[in-house]
């Protein structure tokens, strides 16, 4: 090795030790007869010192030396006269004895510190040395400690760990697939997969029994910041279970990575129906670390007067506690956060419970005192307390009031990154209708396998068919999501009828499972970790770019080595492609 001590280790029980450390220079400082440079490693920062009058040709040398430059450097370990707390190696400094400089570095385009001047692109361009600052090194040393904890949970209850493959074929269910043409095959493409969905489900044909995979999985989908084009799971399935047997495996795992990587006591994850998140929070992932529930109010408001309530299909609000001091800015500023075109609302309603006990609304012309305190008892309202009212259609207006809701739990400092609340949402509907196709989509996958009790409503009532499927959402993010599949060739084929499949085409795109199915498929289920989001929360961060060592940018291109790119046109011939742009 070319050192003998990293850069983070040396204390005050080292007093006296000749060692050799490796690393870069963080910073330097020339006070004329004595030279200071820190030099760095992954491990820490390590205080150097040159003394002219002990050796004027070294301490010449360690003045030519730049930020980031990687040098060896060799000394006695002696106490600091001025010591930084602030350092774990702030006790002790190295006076040295002898230097190399391993590689000299240009000037690097931004400061390597934890607080850096470098832009998003500037510093994605540059990612490698974006990768030296402590912030995003950790991220990815937190994301290391949750990998290894993952591995060691399930490997003690016996889950093993396979490999499936990444060239797979094109379906026509989910996200857009990447696509990769064959040479050998002319005319035909692989597929990168968007999860191991199916080869998980072969495996519990196979007799695996428990399975699970740290996998990458790819979609060609719009970006945003908790979504790449290439990701990872943890991908998990098991034979001869039941719903049950999967949340609590699957609690247990996310409550010991809890304990094990933050120290952190996850009390027992409550359940929730899909039908009740989406009454009381207007969302399947309602980040449950505070309670501002909605509340429903037509049978208090219809029928007075008011056309805004009298025409809504739904009118609904929330009791932001504590906000009945905002300014008729603040208030306005709501408004327009409401009517933006992604949100879509057309206006607010609010009243405030004063501190002298009234109550005043912004609809006083409509309703009376009687009225608003039969509000303020449904709210269950308190002196200082506003309350904030929506109305329009049913689903639109839940939609709306739920980015409302979260907004004033952002303003309220109610979502706390070091605060954390799980939540199991189950019983999804089985299928969703697409205005656009004309026609049912599967809400989760077509794997998913119906409540055995809502089976015989297929055929007469489509859309109140509960699926068997549950997530698992922490802090207002789904950071999970699995269910019970079907392992019957019967059920599977009327699962793609309805999803718009003719015989022919399910066979073509999904005959090799169905086939398998036919050779003793046991019952199975499972569930996949959106392990970037899971890291991501657990670092408190709102981007997975930031837990990705070579992320993409928005636009999914990698600006570090320019990727994706146009390739050679001889390339081109031999997979027997044209191009036209």
């Amino acid at each position: 090795m070319l050192r003998t001590v990293t850069c983070g280790a040396l204390t005050l029980n080292n007093l006296g030790e000749s060692v050799t450390l490796c690393g870069w220079v963080q910073k330097s400082r020339d006070l004329g007869g004595m030279t200071f440079i820190d030099i760095r490693d992954r491990y820490g920062i390590t205080q150097l010192v040159f003394n002219m009058d002990d050796n004027r040709e070294l301490c010449e040398s360690a003045r030519l030396l730049g930020r980031e430059f990687v040098i060896k450097a060799t000394g006695i370990v002696v106490e600091r006269s001025n010591k930084n707390p602030k350092m774990p190696t702030g006790d002790v400094e190295i006076k040295i004895t002898s230097l190399e400089i391993l590689n000299a570095a240009k000037l690097p385009p931004f400061m390597i510190e934890d607080d850096t001047d470098g832009g998003d692109e500037l510093r994605m361009k540059y990612r490698y040395l974006d990768l030296r600052r402590n912030p995003v090194r950790n991220n990815l040393i937190l994301r290391h400690k949750i990998a290894q904890s993952v591995r060691r949970y399930l490997d003690a209850l016996d889950f093993i760990e396979v490999e499936t493959p990444v060239l797979i074929k094109s379906t026509p269910e989910g996200a857009r697939d990447f696509v990769v043409p064959s040479r050998m095959n002319e005319g035909e493409f692989y597929a990168l997969p968007q999860s191991p969905q199916t080869f998980k489900q072969l495996l519990m044909v196979s007799g695996f029994d428990r399975y699970f995979q740290i996998v990458k999985c790819f979609r060609d989908e719009d970006l945003r910041a908790d979504r790449q084009p290439e990701f990872t799971q943890i991908d998990c399935e098991m034979s001869f279970i039941e719903q049950e047997d999967i949340l609590n495996t699957f609690e247990g795992l996310i409550r010991t990575l809890f304990k094990e990587v933050r120290n952190y006591d996850l009390p027992e994850v409550p359940r929730m129906q899909y039908a009740d998140a989406m009454r009381l929070y207007g969302s399947d992932k309602p980040d449950t670390r505070f309670a501002m529930q909605f509340v429903e109010l037509n049978d208090l408001v219809k029928g007075k007067g008011f056309p805004v309530f009298d025409n809504a299909e739904l009118v609904v609000g929330i009791n932001a506690k504590g906000a009945a001091s905002y300014t008729r800015k603040q208030l306005d500023e709501l408004t327009d956060f409401i009517k933006r075109p992604q949100i879509g609302a057309t206006g607010l309603i609010y009243a405030r419970h004063n501190e002298d006990g009234t109550i005043k609304s912004s609809v006083d012309k409509f309703f009376n005192e009687e009225d608003l305190k039969q509000w303020s008892q449904v709210f269950e309202t308190e002196k200082g307390d506003l309350l904030l009212i929506l109305a329009g259609s049913t689903d639109k207006v839940r939609k709306q009031l739920n980015e409302l809701r979260l907004e004033m739990g952002n303003r309220l400092g109610l979502r706390d990154k070091n605060k954390f609340s799980a939540l199991w949402v189950l019983d999804f509907p089985l299928l969703e209708w697409d205005e656009e196709t004309e026609r049912y989509h599967a809400m989760h996958h077509p794997f998913t396998s119906p409540k055995p009790e809502d089976i015989a409503l297929l055929d007469s009532d489509p859309k109140n068919v509960r699926a068997n499927a549950y997530d698992m959402v922490i802090n207002g993010t789904e950071i999970g999501g699995g269910s019970i599949r079907i392992h019957d060739r019967t059920l599977q084929a009327l699962m793609f009828k309805h999803l718009g499949f003719s015989a022919e085409e399910a066979q073509k795109q999904f005959g090799f499972l169905m086939d398998a199915f036919e050779f003793g498929a046991p019952p199975h289920g499972g569930i996949a970790f959106g392990f970037d989001r899971l890291t991501s929360i657990f670092a408190g961060l709102d981007s997975i770019r930031d837990v990705i060592a070579f992320p993409k940018n928005n636009s999914g291109r990698d600006v570090m080595i320019d990727s994706p790119s146009t390739i050679d046109e001889k390339q081109l011939k031999e997979l027997k492609i044209k191009t036209d742009l």
